[in-house]
């Protein structure tokens, strides 16, 4: 048997036995069916509104009108990351692709605060310099719009665990918000000719949906950049550690998530006796399972007077 043979595949190096930690590194059961239905009908409807809401004149129409564009971006950019992040690990991404769905609604959020400034920009141009709109136009394509909005969030709403689908959610709902200001502002036009309304709804419209898309982007942001899971507390997790029976001391302690809700946990535990470990590694593993739903565990024992010995 040559050398070869015996080195291990990638395959093999990421497998996990018995005693490891349960998750597989990837999303391995996530229709894609939601999103790519919702992905169809927002573009369509983006097509339509943007070409009546310049025929309107209507800012509220076209800012919706762009916010479905961004929808659409946005729902391929989650159904591109649901596909990716069901990759399997590979010999050069170790850690499997899972972070590719929080790397997309951070790219989802980032478009919608550069939409909601442009937005806000024009507003103020508007309301100084009043601008005629065709009311009837804007409060009949919104009406449709209100529909088409309702239907998709539907159709997201079934995946409501992933944070990508809740990001693009995000960018659903604030466009309901704006198909549901744009028949308020078409109306109001066409019944009393007050056009001031088109763009103060339309800043009322992206307060709602800074305020949205800001909490997203700080939780995709806290775990890009491998943040403690809010559900953990970090300094217990160190006291419970420290207080197990055996254990002298706690360094080198660092908790993230693999991939969302799966948190894991590397670092050094200084312990009196080294023959005690395989009893101190089980008590610590049932430990943080029970008490802080930790599964994925790698931890390193040292003893004061003896060289470091890698687990």
């Amino acid at each position: 048997m040559t050398a070869e043979s015996n080195a291990p595949s990638s395959a093999h190096l990421h497998a996990h036995r018995a005693g490891d930690a349960k998750h597989a590194h990837f999303v391995e059961a996530r229709s894609q069916k939601a999103l790519a239905g919702a992905l169809v009908l927002t573009l369509l409807f983006a097509v339509v509104e943007v070409v009546t809401g310049f025929i309107a004149n209507s800012l509220a129409l076209i800012s919706d009108a762009g916010h479905m564009v961004t929808d659409a971006a946005a729902l391929g950019l989650a159904l591109l990351a649901q596909l990716i992040a069901k990759r399997p690990p590979s010999a050069r991404h170790s850690f499997g692709f899972g972070r590719a769905e929080a790397l997309a609604a951070f790219v989802n959020c980032l478009a919608m605060l550069a939409l909601v400034c442009w937005i806000v920009f024009e507003a103020v141009h508007r309301f100084a310099d009043p601008q005629p709109v065709q009311g009837a136009i804007v409060l009949g394509v919104a009406t449709v719009g209100i529909v088409i909005n309702l239907l998709v969030a539907w159709m997201l709403s079934r995946d409501h665990q992933n944070m990508n689908t809740r990001a693009a959610m995000v960018n659903v709902m604030g466009d309901l918000l704006g198909s549901i200001a744009a028949v308020v502002a078409g109306a109001v036009i066409h019944f009393t000719g007050w056009v001031r309304i088109d763009p103060l709804l339309s800043v009322f419209v992206s307060l709602l949906i800074l305020k949205s898309t800001i909490g997203v982007l700080r939780e995709s942001y806290h775990f890009l950049m491998k943040g403690v899971p809010d559900q953990i507390d970090y300094v217990q997790v160190g006291a419970d550690l420290a207080a197990l029976d055996g254990v002298r001391s706690v360094h080198d302690l660092h908790i993230w998530e693999m991939s969302p809700g799966e948190p894991a946990l590397i670092g050094h535990l200084e312990i009196a006796d080294l023959e005690r470990w395989p009893q101190v590694l089980r008590a610590v593993q049932d430990m943080l399972l029970a008490k802080h739903g930790i599964d994925h565990v790698t931890l390193q024992p040292e003893t004061p007077d003896a060289r470091p010995h890698a687990m």
